[in-house]
């Protein structure tokens, strides 16, 4: 019994990381927090730049923007790189990467 509760954790450890915000490129590991420029340095240039939306999805409170940004945030630059086939997703907001969405296909 406790072989499968710790098989279990092991499993759920695994899938934490998959979602922990990096991204391995050849021998090198780009993260959250790392500048614009070095996922620049290990991606090439996008194959598809976006400009966020300031108002899609965000609460205001009597016409201004809800003060916060979560790692999901939509109002900076999405970046997406085409890798085989799957599409990775960098969000970069001021200059700093602040999500890597790797959307496996």
């Amino acid at each position: 019994m406790r072989g499968y509760i710790g098989w279990i954790g092991l499993a759920v450890a695994f899938a934490a990381q998959a979602g922990s915000g990096t991204l391995r490129v050849g021998s090198e590991v780009l993260v959250v927090g790392d500048s614009a420029a070095r996922a620049v340095e290990l991606m090439g240039k996008p194959s598809y730049k976006s400009h966020g939306k300031a108002s899609s999805g965000h609460r205001t409170t009597k016409g201004r923007k809800a003060r916060g940004r979560s790692a999901d945030d939509a109002s900076g630059e999405q970046w997406q790189y085409r890798q085989g086939n799957r599409i990775v997703t960098i969000v970069v907001v001021d200059g700093r990467i602040s999500a890597i969405r790797d959307g496996g296909r």
